[in-house]
């Protein structure tokens, strides 16, 4: 084993063999050496025995990129680790082979649609959820993060890819057959911080990492929606429905709208809805999964009657079916904003309609803990379990959409007056 002090003048009198590699190791650092290949080139190394008993041997870097003395530096830290126990070579070995962010986000999705990850209350992840995960990681999260290695991530990093999300820094035209454009802004910047949070935390709880890295990342508060509409909006609401309807507006889309007002139920549950799941006689839509998981739901007549005049499309299950696909309607949030604008009325969205019939129901006298229950919300206090579709629930629900159905249709009589008088 060839030795000698090594200095700029011994490592540059080094020759490249014809094959392979030599080494000649410094006397003064035990372990601190310099290889030269058969190209020339020549790399700073150590070499090592590990707390195993196997000789390692790490590389340092290389020669001109770093000088002997800066080389013999980082020598003495690597080796000062080794003798602390420490193992430098599986350093580098793991970090060679650690994910980064891409590939972190990437095996997640894979698990969760397999159900191997839980979510909330320990059951697998819906669909739908992950569905609006991996949007989020493929407009947002990896063209900001995704090259990173997982391990080193820091709490200033995600908050930084919250800020350059709610100020467009991502914005791009969506794709998929979806109008318009991915742009960002505070709620789905925080939605972001939520979604690679639950990541990491996943990975953690998997054995992938073995510190959560950004735990502690703050989100951008939320703006709670509480638009809801007037007594006054929902008649002009009425009006500009009518009015449509006669102008050739999808009726199927009106139908929705309709329904959402009558009902409080979420968009998606209304447009998803089966007809196997509503049962008429009962006064109830039997949702085999929801955001607070399977419920029954009760339903009002004038609700009911929406849902029984709907056609049937042969092959589609669905209450509103679409006329060129297999699934539900699910162009409801255009229409409904045709219709606003009909209306005059501003920043109205198919959460503001379940706002309305909450609103109402509350106008109404009914309680919190009701109005709760005939909405599907989950309560810290009060399950399903306990909460049945007894009588008393059935006559909230539908003396609540009564009302909204008579202010509708005094809304539709105002448009067939101005047509008398016209």
């Amino acid at each position: 084993m060839a030795q000698a002090k090594l200095n700029k003048r011994t490592v540059d009198a080094l020759v490249p063999p014809k094959a392979g590699q030599d080494f000649i190791w410094d006397t003064e650092i035990k372990g601190f050496g310099v290889r030269v290949g058969s190209t020339g080139a020549k790399t700073f190394v150590i070499q090592y025995v590990n707390t195993e008993g196997r000789l390692r041997r790490v590389k340092i870097g290389r020669f001109g990129v770093f000088t002997v003395d800066q080389a013999r530096d980082l020598a003495k830290i690597k080796l000062g680790a080794v003798a602390a126990g420490e193992d430098p070579a599986e350093e580098a070995r793991r970090t060679r082979n650690e994910m980064n962010v891409d590939e972190l986000c990437d095996w997640y999705l894979t698990e969760a649609r397999a159900g191997r990850i839980l979510g909330r209350k320990n059951r697998p992840i819906k669909a739908s959820s992950l569905d609006m995960d991996e949007s989020r990681i493929r407009t947002h999260i990896k063209p900001l993060l995704g090259k990173r290695i997982a391990r080193h991530l820091t709490i200033a990093d995600v908050e930084a890819m919250q800020t350059d999300v709610m100020n467009g820094k991502t914005e791009k035209a969506r794709t998929g057959g979806r109008g318009g454009k991915a742009t960002g802004g505070p709620g789905v910047a925080a939605r972001c911080v939520g979604t690679l949070q639950a990541i990491l935390g996943h990975a953690k709880h998997k054995g992938l990492l073995v510190e959560h890295p950004t735990k502690g990342a703050k989100k951008l508060a939320g703006k709670k929606r509480t638009r809801r509409l007037s007594v006054a909006e929902i008649e002009a609401l009425g009006k500009a429905m009518a009015y449509a309807e006669h102008n050739g507006e999808s009726p199927t889309a009106l139908a929705v709208i309709r329904t959402l007002l009558l009902t409080g139920y979420r968009r998606e549950e209304a447009q998803a809805m089966q007809r196997t799941w509503v049962n008429p006689m009962g006064g109830f839509v039997a949702f085999p999964d929801t955001k607070g998981d399977a419920q029954i739901r009760a339903i009002g007549p004038e609700a009911i009657k929406v849902v029984v005049l709907q056609a049937e499309i042969a092959g589609n299950p669905h209450v509103f079916p679409s006329a060129t696909a297999d699934g539900p309607y699910t162009a409801v949030s255009a229409c409904l904003k045709r219709v606003c604008q009909l209306a005059g009325l501003a920043n109205v969205t198919p959460h503001t309609l379940r706002h309305t019939f909450g609103s109402i129901a509350g106008e109404l006298g009914f309680s919190e803990l009701t109005i709760r229950a005939m909405l599907g919300h989950a309560s810290q206090n009060v399950t399903q379990d306990y909460i049945h579709i007894d009588e008393a629930l059935k006559l909230a629900v539908r003396r609540t959409s009564d009302e909204i159905a008579r202010l509708l249709a005094q809304g539709a009589a105002k448009l067939d007056r101005m047509r008398l008088v016209a």
